[in-house]
């Protein structure tokens, strides 16, 4: 029986509440499909660890994590900590040393989950971000001169390199031939005319590849509005690390509640770990009530045994958890007064309960 190794850390606030009932389900289907095993080592990283031990991540961080199959993230912030320090000294850090460079974030309205869209039933909308993960206006370069005075001066160096930008189009076309067969680019090109020109010129050279998948272009903010107006109209999103980091969240709302949404960090080339968690973030606000909704950490937990080649045990927790969105008991921000741990319990309690569907 294989067995792979999970490096979890729940990180700050809410991370602590939902990623225990990620776990939970994740156990329940590898007891349900017998086919493999988890052994997850959790560590305590996070701002939260910053404020006890003045580092968000210890410096042996990344060979830490180098031993893992996947890393299972739950959320990282702290009121008292600047949240550049949890992006840089540990998401980022992770992302980059891994080279993720692709984030995936897939937006569904689930039945049973109310849209703020109007007239939209949960077949228009389905689709998938593939964003960009380790380049573009992300990439960290710049820095300040003169800080704290009144000429003082900030630069922000946006990178795009051809290899980083066929890489993420190759794998959003590639993801669009197993969907519906359709690619629309998000850029703003006609005002960034040198990186996002480049961009462009890039994705159109990889759709010459795939003449079997239809492509367009849309600017960001036609987008925007197409996104509520004619959410259908997309199947697979391709975009740059900030377009990527805005529209995942419009999406999120979209479907109902961010406490669905999930994302993939990959690499898929296996030889080393991607890392999965919810989009929610730490949600300060809620922390420690258990009301926070498990639903994003669940789906991570699907799309990591995805990517591990668990396809079934996937396909299970995403029926179970689909079921449990439309039946309840669902948490607060779906309308219901589920804790945390119910939902997670009712999850949990399904795949074990529901046939195992064979891929």
């Amino acid at each position: 029986m294989k067995e792979y190794k999970i490096a979890a850390i729940p990180g700050d606030g809410i991370g602590k509440e939902v990623l225990p009932e990620g776990i939970k389900v994740l156990q329940a289907a590898a007891e349900k499909t017998g086919a493999f095993r988890l052994a997850v080592d959790e560590y305590p990283w996070g701002c939260g660890h910053y404020l006890e031990a003045g580092v968000v991540m210890p410096e042996d961080g990344i060979d830490i994590l180098s031993n893992y199959d996947a890393v299972y993230f739950g959320a990282s912030g702290h009121p008292q900590v600047p949240d550049y320090l949890s992006a840089w000294r540990l998401i980022f850090v992770i992302r980059h040393a891994f080279d993720q460079y692709i984030n995936l974030r897939p937006i569904k309205l689930f039945p049973g989950v109310t849209t703020p869209l109007a007239n939209v039933a949960p077949e228009d909308i389905d689709f998938v971000i593939v964003r960009e993960n380790t380049e573009g206006e992300f990439a960290g370069p710049g820095g300040q001169v003169h800080a704290g005075h009144p000429h003082a001066v900030a630069v922000q160096t946006s990178v795009f390199t051809r290899q980083g930008v066929e890489q993420v189009a190759r794998y959003a076309f590639e993801l669009a031939q197993e969907r519906r067969g359709h690619v629309t680019n998000i850029t703003k090109s006609n005002a960034v005319q040198h990186s996002l020109v480049f961009w462009d010129q890039v994705i159109k050279e990889v759709s010459q590849d795939y003449p079997d998948v239809g492509y367009e272009l849309l600017y960001v903010d036609a987008a925007v509005m197409k996104f509520i107006q004619e959410p259908r109209r997309f199947d697979v999103i391709v975009t740059t690390n900030l377009f990527g980091d805005i529209l995942s969240d419009l999406g999120a709302a979209m479907m109902g509640s961010i406490g669905i949404a999930a994302s993939g960090n990959i690499n898929p080339d296996t030889s080393r770990p991607s890392m999965f968690e919810p989009f929610h973030g730490s949600a300060p606000d809620i922390a420690g009530q258990g009301v926070a909704n498990p639903a994003g950490a669940i789906w991570a937990g699907a799309m990591m045994l995805d990517h591990l080649g668990e396809r079934d045990a996937a396909q299970l927790i995403l029926g179970a958890m689909a079921q449990v969105l439309e039946t309840g008991p669902r948490t607060p921000d779906l309308g219901g007064s589920a804790t945390t741990v119910q939902m997670g319990d009712a999850v949990a309690g399904l795949v074990v309960s529901r046939k195992l569907v064979e891929s």
